[in-house]
């Protein structure tokens, strides 16, 4: 097992840098998913631990060793791709077990470390099998046992359910983590999926145009997101977000539409932005006024999508089961659960 410590890292192609100043540290057994937009550099970021690209600056350390200028196959790592990376003339055990014999392992013990891995996978029936006779799934669990048998310090994993069907990728999610906690192996995932983020990371970084825009626990994340940007992109939908001024007594938010909202704790600023989930609005009652434009029935739950009176800013309301019929709705705000955003910065401004 083994820590990773990213110090000062930062990368450039030509003029553009694509990564600036990472900081990061991922205790023993740890799991850290990297997830953020596309070209905010999250795959970028997993190449130069795994040494598949070079930093401009920066050192990686692996375990307390600096392995910047090391070659991949000298820094104990696995990788699990998004194409699974397969020889399809070979078995499946021999794509598993290919890295050991590569490494001069005695064939018994590299039959031994691939039955096992295959027996954690549920592979075990398709040794003799070759990849085009598996389904995605199957193959992602070849990938991943190719990785397990080379016992390695850390695991890598580059967005490998991306090819999956939905209902696949929610297997296979909870199969990783719970390989992933068994092994007790120090984990970096890369992952544009803020699902496959919340519920698979011990902790999330944010990454934002090559830099962390917060580095916490996924709960953190929800719950104090630390700019608006993390808060739009965490959570689905959306926050809301509604301009507004904080009043002089710093209780109370005027919205630009013109109603105030009372808040639970006293905030300093002026120009603000009033953060709210759809789930912490109430449909029915308060004095937001909403323009209804689209409802979503999803079941046990329903999205309305409108538009706020007096300000034409778009909302969402995600409602337990109701039917909404008029063109129009009263939508009241949760205060305990309200953010406050600086208007000029973005930054959460924390109230005390």
């Amino acid at each position: 097992m083994a820590t990773l410590e990213l110090q000062g890292l930062r990368k450039s192609f030509g003029q553009t840098e694509v990564l600036k100043q990472i900081d990061l540290s991922l205790a023993d057994g740890e799991m850290v998913v990297i997830v953020g937009a596309s070209g905010c550099g999250k795959s970028t970021l997993l190449r130069l631990v795994a040494g598949l690209e070079t930093p401009t600056a920066g050192r990686v350390l692996i375990g307390g060793r600096d392995v910047t200028a090391l070659d991949p196959s000298e820094r104990d790592i696995a990788m699990v791709f998004q194409n699974y990376a397969l020889y399809p003339h070979m078995s499946v055990f021999e794509n598993m077990a290919y890295g050991l014999r590569i490494r001069g392992l005695p064939r018994a013990e590299i039959a031994g470390r691939v039955r096992e891995a295959a027996a954690m996978l549920g592979l075990e029936a398709m040794l003799d099998r070759k990849p085009r006779q598996l389904s995605g799934g199957q193959r992602q669990r070849v990938a991943m046992g190719r990785a397990i048998v080379r016992e390695p310090k850390l695991f890598l994993f580059d967005e490998p359910l991306s090819n999956l069907d939905a209902k696949l990728r929610v297997q296979m999610r909870a199969e990783i983590r719970r390989l992933q906690k068994r092994l007790g192996v120090t984990s970096l995932y890369v992952t544009h999926d803020q699902v496959e983020a919340m519920t698979l990371g011990d902790r999330l970084l944010i990454l934002h145009e090559g830099r962390p825009a917060q580095f916490a626990t996924p709960m953190e994340v929800f719950d104090r997101p630390a700019d608006m940007y993390v808060a739009g992109f965490i959570g689905a939908p959306s926050m809301n977000f509604l301009r507004g001024r904080l009043e002089a007594d710093g209780r109370s938010l005027r919205l630009a539409a013109g109603p105030v909202v009372p808040l639970t704790k006293h905030y300093a600023g002026g120009e603000v932005v009033l953060g709210i989930r759809p789930e912490h609005l109430t449909l029915g009652q308060g004095d937001l006024r909403i323009a209804v434009e689209l409802v979503e029935p999803l079941g046990s739950e329903s999205l309305v999508h409108g538009r706020l009176a007096g300000d034409d800013a778009a909302m969402v309301v995600r409602t337990p089961g109701v039917a909404v019929s008029s063109d129009t709705v009263l939508v009241g705000v949760q205060s305990e659960h309200a953010h406050v955003f600086d208007a000029a910065t973005g930054v959460r401004i924390v109230g005390g």
